[in-house]
């Protein structure tokens, strides 16, 4: 069994999520005006020495409406997509988790490919089985889980065939 260290104090600092927006909507930016040349690969953490694809998340407000764009680490998981709640092992879902289970039909963007997907929570079986796999992709998701005491969803983003 690995030990993780504890969560670093300094990540519940409240400065971090006014940070981590800014940052984000410029790597939204970025990536859509580069079809994920910029943006498209996460180098941080675990993703240093093994880079980690990342996509574009829209997703609606389940009470505002507004449309959102989260950049986000991914899995292709055959046609499917696969993605983690993780919110770096914070005590909470992310709010585009809950906005997903409120409206499940969205799109995404992979590099420059942007179409319609629907959202599922994985099922025991079905994270059981992602969950090697998404450690495997980026192995910092194992210390985010060990941070929280909820257990992070694992989300899998079917493709939709446009109408």
């Amino acid at each position: 069994m690995t030990t993780h260290p504890p969560r670093p104090a300094q990540l519940d600092s409240p400065m971090l999520p006014k940070i981590f927006k800014y940052v984000g909507k410029a790597q939204v930016w970025l990536y859509r005006r580069t079809n994920g040349r910029i943006g498209g690969k996460w180098r941080i953490g675990a993703g240093f020495r093994k880079p980690v694809p990342t996509l574009l998340l829209e997703h609606r407000g389940r009470k505002s409406g507004i449309t959102y764009t989260t950049p986000l680490l991914y899995l292709a998981d055959g046609a499917d997509t696969v993605i983690v709640a993780s919110q770096g092992g914070l005590p909470k879902h992310p709010q585009w988790y809950h906005n997903l289970r409120a409206h499940p039909d969205t799109r995404i963007q992979v590099g420059p490919r942007r179409y319609p997907v629907r959202a599922t929570v994985a099922d025991p079986a079905q994270r059981a089985r992602l969950w090697p796999l998404l450690l495997d992709t980026y192995a910092d998701f194992a210390t985010y889980q060990a941070w929280t005491e909820r257990e992070i969803p694992v989300v899998i983003l079917t493709p939709l065939t446009e109408s």
